[in-house]
C-alpha cells in the first residue's frame, strides 16, 4: 500500500524570531496535478491534498483541483501575476522548505508530472540539502492526455517505435536539440513549451531530413473543457501555431495522421495529411 501523508514525523530544530525552538519536522510532497481534469489526478495525489497544511501551487493547476483540498488549506500561488514576474525557482525552493522546517505538511502541486519539464527534480535537491524528507507523487504528463483525448497514440507498430519529449523553450536563443536524431522518420516528437518557437522547430526539423508532409497535431488545453485541436502538416505548423493563445503541445509524427476530428473543434492545417491516412488505416490496431 503506497504511504500516505503524515504530519509531523521527523523531529528537528527551527529558528523562530532568533529563538532556536523545538518543533517537528513537516514534509514536502511533490504532488503531479496532472493536465487539469480532475478526474486525471491520482488517489495518491488526492489523499496528499486532504492531509496538507499549506498548498504551493502553479498557475496552470486547476480550481477544481485546488478545492479538492480542506478549506483549512492555505493556499500559495506562485504564478505570474499581475505586475510581477514569476516567482524565481529558487525562491520557490527556499519557500517549500521554510514552511516544512516550520512543521507544516507542504503539498508543491504542479501541472502535469514533477518530473518532466516541472523542475521537480530542483526542489526535491533542495529539500534534500535542508534535511526535509520529500515524497514525490507522479502525475499525468499533458503528452499522455492529449494523446488518448485525440486518440493519436504516441507509440504505434508501424509508425511510431519510439517517443521523444522536448522543451522548446530555451533562456537565450533557440533550443538546443539534437536535430538529427529528431528528424528521423517513425517516431513521435512531443515538444512542450513550444508554441512561440513552432516556427523555428519546424524549420529545423526539415532542414535535418524530415518531411514536411509529416503529421503535426497542436492539442491547446488538453483534457480540458476547452480543449483545442489543430490538426496540419511540419510546413503548416508554424502558421497553424499563430492561432493558438492557451498552453499547448506541439506533437510531430506519422502517427498523428490518427488523431480524431469529431470529439473537439480540430482544423486541418494542410492537405498533406492525407499522405498518411491510408498507411495508418492499414496498420495493426495492436501496439508492442
Amino acid at each position: 500500500m503506497a504511504r500516505q501523508p503524515a504530519r509531523n514525523r521527523k523531529p528537528g530544530l527551527v529558528v523562530v524570531g532568533g529563538t532556536r525552538v523545538n518543533r517537528a519536522l513537516g514534509e514536502v510532497w511533490l504532488v503531479g496535478a496532472g493536465p487539469g481534469d480532475p478526474d486525471l489526478l491520482t488517489f495518491r495525489a488526492f489523499n496528499a491534498l486532504r492531509a496538507a497544511d499549506v498548498v504551493v501551487h502553479d498557475g496552470l493547476v486547476s480550481e477544481e483541483i485546488l478545492d479538492l483540498a480542506p478549506s483549512r488549506v492555505r493556499r500559495i500561488n506562485v504564478a505570474k501575476r499581475k505586475s510581477r514576474h514569476t516567482l524565481p525557482q529558487d525562491d520557490i525552493n527556499q519557500l517549500i522548505v521554510a514552511l516544512a522546517l516550520d512543521g507544516l505538511n507542504v503539498v508543491r502541486l504542479k501541472g502535469g508530472d514533477p518530473f518532466l519539464f516541472g523542475r521537480g527534480g530542483e526542489e526535491l535537491a533542495a529539500c534534500r540539502e535542508a534535511g526535509v524528507e520529500c515524497h514525490v507523487v507522479p502525475g499525468v504528463t499533458a503528452a499522455l492526455a492529449a494523446s488518448a483525448g485525440a486518440g493519436a497514440p504516441l507509440t504505434h507498430r508501424g509508425s511510431a517505435q519510439a517517443v521523444t519529449f522536448v522543451t522548446g523553450h530555451a533562456a537565450k536563443g533557440e533550443p538546443d536539440l539534437d536535430w538529427t536524431a529528431l528528424a528521423r522518420p517513425n517516431q513521435t516528437v512531443v515538444v512542450y513549451m513550444g508554441v512561440s518557437t513552432a516556427g523555428l522547430i519546424a524549420e529545423r526539423l526539415m532542414a535535418a531530413g524530415r518531411a514536411g508532409s509529416t503529421p503535426a497535431l497542436i492539442v491547446e488545453n488538453a483534457s480540458r473543457a476547452d480543449e483545442r485541436r489543430v490538426l496540419t502538416t511540419l510546413t503548416g505548423l508554424a502558421e497553424a501555431a499563430q492561432a493558438v493563445k492557451g498552453p499547448a503541445l506541439l506533437m510531430v509524427g506519422e502517427a498523428m495522421a490518427m488523431a480524431q476530428q469529431n470529439s473537439a473543434p480540430l482544423r486541418q492545417g494542410a492537405s498533406e495529411v492525407s499522405e498518411w491516412l491510408p498507411a495508418v488505416a492499414g496498420m495493426s490496431g495492436v501496439t508492442e
